[in-house]
């Protein structure tokens, strides 16, 4: 059944087919020519671009600068360290030709970096004080995926992997922790307005090649989760297996401990299936490539002047404002599509209402409308955006609490976990559990504290986060 939008499936009815729809209908992405490649089309990069920067401004507060690795990694590099080859073998694409003849060593196009980079780790650390080396890339990676969907998964998708080298295990792990709770939980909550859990990740459920991992766990609209970012201490894996070695500061040869951690854009995917709504997308104000869309009813003279004045005062303020005055195309259809692309706040304003100098103010939230005086319209306008941005929070917080289920044995998780998440007492899951909740495709997403803080290293008495994941 379609809604009063025009064409878009109702996400009760079928959330993947919604999803799909949003996409496209949002000029998000659209397939690439190669099986599982994505085009970011430009309303879809301009999110990137301001995630990538909130993501950015935090990872160099943390201490780390921006590198960049090749995308083409030698086969035998990647064969150093087991668990990590075993865990990615299934997912590499492999170059065996070049230049119309065959490699001396085929290469691997990169799943992701830890071993072209800690091959250069080993050259630039030599002694303590050459540590922490802090080192962060934004780029592409590839792997190989039997079932695509645009963002969510794709066998080439963008994001940032981060790596590091540290002279004590402790150093890291506080590092790790850092990064998943200053960089990835700050940006995940505060810009992207998701509510989410964090915790630890089970030893099956661990990146291939680390020790720990620490993840950022999203619920999305349709109860299912969604790994919004990861951070992995290494331990020395990576360092033993490319000989990282440092002097202390008595001489002595020493391993560092390491650390590495990535978010991508699988992050548009869980805003996108979190705040979307019936209609379309709808943006956190932060994440909007404009935030503001001034629409002329019907072109004049006059109005057409209006409307270059009020998006003018909304840029002196800060704001990212774009005007509409396609006016050979209907009013309606330009409205449904800036609804559908999520813009958080429009301006309307055409000959009638400038004469009586007011314009009307449509939040994208709950689509209200409200006539505003043009001297009242950027109080306005500022007032609807911070309160659209603590309402997509609220909204998706009551939902998420809603379908969480506190539970007290895996019989009861496995009924919890048909519509959300069930929180359960790890003792009553344990490894056995988990093998169990497999077979139902169900996983445990994090371990953490009973109050949901992140459990410390080794600590007992956790309760998991359990629920099917994307």
């Amino acid at each position: 059944m379609a809604n009063d939008a025009g064409s878009l499936t109702p996400r009760a009815e079928d959330f993947p087919r919604w999803y799909q729809e949003v996409v496209a209908g949002a000029e998000m992405a659209d397939n690439g020519p190669v099986r599982g490649t994505m085009v970011i089309r430009p309303w879809g990069f301009g999110v990137w671009e301001l995630l990538q920067g909130e993501l950015d401004r935090r990872i160099k507060e943390a201490g780390a600068e921006n590198a960049y690795f090749p995308l083409f990694i030698p086969e035998s590099f990647l064969g150093l360290e087991k668990e990590h080859v075993e865990g990615f073998s299934p997912e590499t694409w492999v170059v065996t030709h070049g230049g119309g003849k065959p490699l001396e060593e085929p290469v691997i196009v990169r799943p992701t970096s830890e071993t072209v980079v800690n091959h250069f780790f080993a050259k630039w650390i030599q002694s303590h004080r050459d540590l922490p080396l802090l080192i962060n890339q934004w780029s592409n990676v590839v792997r190989w995926e039997m079932r695509t969907r645009l963002f969510l998964r794709t066998s080439e998708f963008l994001w940032q992997e981060g790596h590091t080298a540290h002279a004590t295990e402790a150093e890291a792990t506080d590092y790790a922790v850092r990064i998943l709770r200053d960089t990835y939980l700050d940006t995940i909550e505060s810009v992207m307005r998701i509510p989410t859990f964090v915790g630890l990740k089970t030893d099956r459920e661990r990146f291939a090649g680390a020790v720990r991992t620490w993840a950022c766990e999203g619920m999305m609209g349709d109860g299912k989760a969604l790994q919004l970012g990861t951070s992995h201490e290494l331990g020395q894996n990576f360092a033993r297996a490319f000989d990282i070695q440092y002097a202390d500061e008595e001489g002595t040869r020493r391993y560092v401990y390491q650390t590495s951690w990535g978010a991508s854009t699988r992050l548009i995917g869980g805003l996108i299936m979190v705040h979307g709504d019936d209609f379309g997308l709808r943006l956190p104000p932060a994440l909007a490539p404009s935030q503001v869309v001034v629409m002329v009813v019907r072109a004049d003279e006059h109005t057409g002047a209006a409307a270059a004045a009020i998006a003018d005062e909304l840029r002196r303020s800060g704001l990212r404002v774009r005007i509409d005055d396609q006016t050979a195309t209907s009013f309606g259809r330009r409205a449904i599509d800036w609804e559908r692309k999520g813009v958080p706040v429009r301006i309307e304003i055409g000959p009638r209402d400038l004469a009586e100098e007011k314009a009307v103010v449509v939040s994208r939230f709950d689509r209200s409308k409200r006539s505003v005086g043009l001297s009242a319209l950027a109080s306005e306008v500022r007032g609807t955006l911070e309160a659209t941005s603590a309402a997509l929070h609220r909204e998706a917080l009551d939902f998420r609490d809603e379908h969480s289920t506190p539970v007290a044995n895996l019989a009861e998780t496995l009924e919890a976990c048909a519509s959300g998440f069930a929180i359960v007492p790890w003792s009553e899951v344990g490894e056995a559990g988990e093998d169990a909740l497999a077979e139902a495709g169900i996983t445990v997403r994090c371990l953490q504290r009973a109050d949901g803080s992140l459990p410390g290293v080794g600590e007992d008495a956790l309760v998991a986060v359990v629920g099917k994941s994307y």
